[in-house]
């Protein structure tokens, strides 16, 4: 069933807009699907390849690094042909860069394919900002993104369980089979069911000169950069997690990876359910309110968190409950901070899209490689990176709103 140019949201059957959801949403699952799918093979990994822990989990700042740095070149791109062509491109060079993860037999090879799988998965996650940008205002941007986060959310709920079986049968060359599988299906998908949401006469066919001079008018955007901000402290609150997770829960707790896997799951289900509940917040509150009152709760979760591991008190129930409350706010930061940090640009979209991931990754990566960096043997890394990243992102949002409010 193809959807043409001209079958965009308002004109779309019941059906299509909900293919058309489901597709936006697989776009922005990718991250998730790529990280969290393999992260019960860590311990596994480390064995087969013959190298420390502390390299399976740079793999996932690789990751991060190579989003950030693809996602810049998507954004221009997709500013000057559309956004089918560039979303198609990409996701076949995940696909091949997946295989290649699937066939390494050494830790600088895991690396080198996980940057060009990152690269390859970047168009999915720029693209599909861009077109809800390209289709919607800001407070219906927001309830949008809140309900791909339904569908995203899927992800960090099935892919460590999904991960976790796959290793008792195929081992973790088959997690990155079934990778590669999912970025078939997405293309397939993309191909046969995305409309094309920047038509030619809005297109600007710029010089690498002009797109410098974007990027350096977005920096200089001080509503765009301090959420730009705020939402890279968002992604290290969660990669901080997901770097420290496995050896918080496996090896300090003694998780089974299959448990894993469900204790990871109850906390991407909490995530789930608190951006469905952003969606009827909008209804009272503007996207600015709820971000900054979700940071502030993120924040003092994490501090609460990173005390408890210091002193010991309530043991792993109340770490637990600390990570669940931390990382449920980001259901609600994610889709509002986009929303705000999106809405002046029109005409560059696709490059605000791009840049607003690129820093997004960055910082992400940044949490996630202090995990790795600090490794003690200890969850104290993963805990203060996390508080670091909600007070750091607290103030972000907060500057960021008073910006908007001398306006």
């Amino acid at each position: 069933m193809k959807i043409s140019t001209a079958a965009l949201p308002a004109d779309m059957s019941k059906s299509r807009l909900a293919f058309f959801v489901l597709i936006l949403g697989a776009l922005t699952a990718f991250s998730a699907m790529s990280i969290d799918m393999y992260l019960p093979a860590f311990p596994q990994m480390a064995r087969d390849l013959k190298v420390p822990l502390s390299t399976v989990q740079l793999s996932v700042s690789a990751f991060l690094f190579g989003s950030a740095v693809g996602q810049l070149f998507y954004g221009p791109i997709a500013d000057r042909w559309g956004r089918r062509a560039p979303l198609l491109a990409g996701i076949a060079l995940y696909v091949a860069a997946t295989i290649g993860c699937a066939l390494v037999n050494t830790g600088s090879a895991l690396l080198f394919w996980r940057v060009a799988m990152a690269v390859g998965g970047g168009a999915g996650m720029v693209i599909a900002r861009a077109v809800v940008r390209d289709l919607y205002d800001t407070t219906e941007a927001a309830r949008m993104f809140s309900l791909l986060m339904l569908i995203m959310g899927i992800a960090p709920i099935l892919a460590p369980i999904g991960g976790g079986q796959l290793l008792l049968i195929t081992g973790w060359r088959g997690i990155f089979g079934f990778l590669a599988f999912f970025g078939v299906a997405s293309l397939v998908a993309a191909a046969l069911g995305l409309p094309e949401s920047l038509p030619v006469e809005r297109r600007h066919h710029r010089t690498f000169l002009e797109m410098v001079k974007v990027y350096v008018h977005l920096f200089k955007n001080r509503h765009y950069i301090r959420y730009a901000i705020a939402l890279g402290c968002v992604a290290g609150v969660n990669f901080a997690y997901i770097s420290g997770a496995p050896l918080m829960f496996i090896e300090l707790h003694g998780i089974s990876p299959q448990q894993f896997g469900v204790f990871f799951g109850i906390n991407a289900l909490g995530l789930i359910g608190s951006s469905q509940v952003n969606r009827r917040l909008l209804r009272r509150f503007t996207p600015q309110t709820l971000a900054a009152t979700a940071f502030a709760i993120n924040a003092c979760a994490s501090a609460a968190l990173a005390a408890a591991v210091v002193t010991g008190i309530g043991g792993f129930p109340a770490q637990a409950v600390l990570i669940f409350i931390a990382l449920c706010m980001t259901g609600l930061l994610y889709p509002n901070i986009t929303a705000l940090a999106m809405a002046p640009f029109d005409k560059a979209a696709g490059s605000a899209s791009a840049l607003l991931g690129t820093i997004q990754y960055m910082l992400g990566a940044s949490g996630g490689a202090l995990v790795g960096l600090f490794h003690n043997g200890t969850a104290l890394p993963m805990t203060m990176t996390m508080a670091l990243c909600g007070a750091v992102g607290l103030a972000a949002v907060v500057t960021a709103g008073r910006t908007v409010s001398r306006r």
